[in-house]
């Protein structure tokens, strides 16, 4: 082989080869006798270039016997050209952001854009959504996810799991629309919603797409409930991006909390988040550092009856993690099955009606609890009147802080848990979710 031809050889991917060969004309036997000289590190091939070269070849280059090296070159020249324009678009990621706890979601960074992955709930390993996050519209992205422009200066946030991230990160004023305000704990909220500058978008299940078009917010934020969501369809249709904040599918109070990483790549405040979520991730392990060395563990209930079907969070439940940690004795802790158990009111006295004390009961007073149900005095806590509710902070209108604040701050939820069970751990704590049932 002639060494003066290997600039030549280096233009030409194998790609190139192999369409030469397929339309039959003899450059290709020029070709094939040059590529066992082709290193394979030299270039990097893509479908692009194949179907530009093929079509080039194919207006262009007629069957004929004889071939000049100058057309061959430029038939170099386009593929060359052709393969680094590709290799622009095919960017190298330089980091991901470490998670810790969370698995519904990940971010890579790249040059120009992040990366921000959310997987299905209900597919493991599956994507329900890719995002694609560039401070500049003009920036290129691939063409599998939805482009977004960031810092977000507005957004619509559906759910108030949504807050307490949007608030830690200082970022309330951006909400310019809510759905069911009268559910809503968080005062500045409800103070910039009574001041006009927030929209009402009506229940969270039924929302107001007309409405939400109006705003023209830079995003919607909403729990990927359905599959198929005709709402998020539509707004999605509009040019609205819709940001599925799956939080609710984790499987522990930490890994739901770390969804604020999510929530900050939207704002470019993830380093603002990592420490956020350092603090309370340290401060979780310390408390529960404390619960792991107890000799004495309760044995507890939780949930509550609703219209004869008893909700008993599962071992793999975020309830079902937080009894564990706060050194407990729970019938279900091995119990693998995701969510809720559906269990009848037999059921639930023949294995708990001994146990201690009774959490997240979901009545505000002994009374109430009884008038309910008169079932619910077999049980032995409501007989030593060692039932909890998490609804210390709860307003009039309804609004519970508990299914607000409380996914960002599951350090506090645990000592509260711990308090009552173990008080003796933490002296002088005033509870902050959990209250007693009087």
């Amino acid at each position: 082989m002639n060494p003066n031809r290997r600039p030549v050889l280096r233009l030409l991917p194998k790609t190139g080869i192999k369409i030469i060969r397929r339309l039959q004309f003899p450059v290709h036997n020029f070709l094939l006798s040059l590529r066992q000289e082709i290193k394979p590190h030299s270039f990097h091939n893509s479908i692009t270039a194949d179907h530009s070269a093929l079509r080039f070849l194919r207006l262009n280059i007629q069957p004929m016997k004889k071939i000049s090296l100058i057309p061959l070159l430029c038939l170099c020249f386009l593929f060359s050209c052709t393969t680094k324009s590709a290799k622009t678009t095919d960017a190298q990621t330089t980091d991901s952001l470490k998670l810790s706890y969370a698995q519904g979601f990940a971010i890579k960074y790249f040059p120009n854009y992040k990366e921000v992955i959310v997987y299905s709930p209900w597919v493991k390993g599956t994507v329900y959504a890719r995002y694609y996050l560039v401070k500049d519209a003009s920036v290129k992205t691939p063409s599998d996810g939805t482009k977004v422009q960031v810092p977000l200066r507005t957004l619509v946030a559906t759910s108030v799991t949504h807050f307490e991230f949007l608030s830690l990160l200082g970022q309330v004023e951006t909400i310019v629309g809510v759905c069911s305000p009268r559910i809503i704990y968080n005062k500045e909220i409800n103070k910039r919603f009574a001041e006009g500058r927030i929209a009402d978008l009506g229940d969270a299940f039924t929302i107001n797409v007309e409405k939400t078009l109006q705003l023209k917010p830079g995003a919607v934020m909403m729990s990927g409930y359905n599959q198929n969501d005709p709402y998020a369809q539509r707004v999605s249709q509009a040019g609205i991006p819709v940001l599925f904040n799956n939080e609710w599918m984790e499987t522990s109070l930490l890994a739901r909390a770390e969804w604020i990483k999510f929530v900050a790549a939207f704002y470019n405040k993830e380093k603002q988040a990592d420490s956020i979520f350092a603090d309370v991730d340290k401060r979780y392990n310390d408390i529960k550092a404390k619960a792991a060395g107890v000799k004495v563990k309760p044995n507890i209930m939780a949930g509550s009856n609703f219209r004869g079907t008893w909700y008993m969070p599962s071992g793999r439940n975020f309830m079902g993690k937080l009894f564990a940690d706060a050194g407990t004795r729970y019938f279900y802790a091995n119990d693998t099955t995701a969510g809720s158990l559906p269990l009848n009111v037999e059921t639930v006295l023949k294995n708990f009606a001994t146990t201690d004390v009774w959490l997240n009961c979901n009545f505000n007073s002994l009374d109430e609890l009884v008038k309910a149900d008169s079932k619910h005095a077999l049980f032995r806590p409501v007989q030593l009147k060692q039932v909890y509710n998490f609804n210390k902070r709860l307003l009039p209108s309804t609004a519970n802080d508990f299914w607000e604040s409380a996914v960002a701050r599951p350090d506090l939820v645990l000592s509260d848990v711990i308090a009552i069970l173990h008080p003796e751990l933490l002296p002088g704590y005033k509870l902050v979710y959990a209250e007693k049932l009087k």
